[in-house]
């Protein structure tokens, strides 16, 4: 969280996570597309020859007000490849809350969970206290053939707890639902903090 002053404005950042093509690239495509121009800044994507995302992608939107200050959420995406692992820990930093994008496909549960462990890792690192950090879980590609079952990934995954939501990225099911759930996470933080 960073607070413009002079601008009244209240900078936050929420980071897509997770394993390599889980559809955290695709999520922030859906949003861009579907949020009127005023609303949103550019869409900015850095890849690699393989089409993944490299570094991250960037979406601004605006929101209402916040204690008279106007919440500017940034989002980002992290590279889902594991030799990208410092640069995900860069892109986590200073960031407000996260969606973990789940993988639901039977033959990816080793990706998340690596993924899982090497974000709750680096947000430790981070000096984020886990038990109440905003983390919310999307089990994307639910429209998939051989998807494991929710409860399945949960259990697999250990995240009970935590706001969750079945998707389909790239049909933009579910999308605009953890995204609204990860705002409302973060702004509940931020009103804790600056009361």
């Amino acid at each position: 969280m960073f607070i413009n002053w002079g601008l009244g404005e209240l900078n936050l950042k929420i980071v897509y996570y997770g394993p390599a093509l889980s559809g955290k690239t695709t999520n922030l495509q859906y949003i861009h597309a579907r949020t009127p121009p005023h609303m949103r800044g550019r869409l900015i994507s850095l890849k690699t020859q393989q089409e993944r995302t490299l570094l991250f992608d960037f979406l601004q939107l605006e929101m209402g007000k916040v204690h008279n200050l106007k919440p500017k959420f940034k989002l980002y995406t992290v590279p889902g490849q594991v030799y990208y692992a410092a640069s995900r820990k860069l892109i986590l930093q200073g960031t407000d809350g996260v969606v973990f994008v789940v993988d639901s496909q039977a033959g990816r549960l080793a990706d998340n969970q690596e993924s899982w462990y090497t974000m709750e890792q680096h947000l430790v690192e981070l000096g984020h206290d886990l038990s109440t950090f905003p983390i919310i879980v999307q089990y994307n590609k639910r429209d998939m053939p051989h998807v494991l079952s929710v409860s399945e990934l949960k259990r697999q995954l250990a995240v009970d707890g935590r706001p969750q939501f079945e998707a389909a990225a790239a049909r933009g099911a579910g999308v605009f639902d953890t995204l609204k759930a990860a705002m409302n996470a973060v702004i509940g933080q931020v009103k804790t903090a600056i009361r």
